[in-house]
């Protein structure tokens, strides 16, 4: 939990990746299909998944690669994980600050940014991670609570009503 409460604007907060991560959803294997892809990102509320093979990261997928496709009128049932994957993954430690996390997503023009421990994934960052932070430190008078925890996939589960994954 990130306490932010009587906190001066001279003051410092280093808030940790560690601290605002999510689980990272993981894609069944390279070779599921792009539809498969986008199933299980909608069903986790996830805009990327990780891809591994066995333990080893080989890939991340995201929302975007399957909207690139779809634009592009590829066969998503045709076209695999593996294929459409961004094969040279961008990853950071738990312990980095949010700030450098934020400024390595904003140099690689990303917005998922997987969390590792070694060679395994411990995490996700996002940007909607980020911007819970961020909006958690900024407080004005008469402005909404805003509990960061309300934007962690468990919470955006919630959001999706029956019958939405049939």
């Amino acid at each position: 939990m990130i306490e932010v409460a009587d906190r001066t604007a001279r003051e410092s907060i280093i808030v940790r990746v560690a601290d605002v991560m999510t689980e990272a959803s993981i894609s069944e294997s390279p070779t599921d299909t792009l539809r498969a892809a986008a199933a299980l990102m909608w069903r986790e509320q996830t805009g990327s998944l990780v891809v591994l093979d066995g333990h080893a990261l080989v890939g991340i997928i995201t929302e975007r690669d399957i909207l690139k496709a779809t634009a592009q009128d590829v066969d998503v049932d045709a076209l695999t994980v593996g294929e459409a994957m961004t094969a040279e993954v961008v990853t950071t430690t738990a312990e980095v600050s949010i700030h450098d996390a934020a400024r390595v997503m904003a140099q690689h023009w990303i917005r998922h940014l997987p969390v590792v421990d070694g060679e395994r994934v411990v995490g996700m960052l996002s940007q909607r991670d980020i911007m819970g932070v961020f909006a958690a430190l900024r407080r004005e008078t008469g402005a909404a609570e805003i509990d960061s925890d309300e934007l962690v996939r468990a919470r955006r589960l919630a959001r999706i009503g029956p019958g939405d994954l049939d």
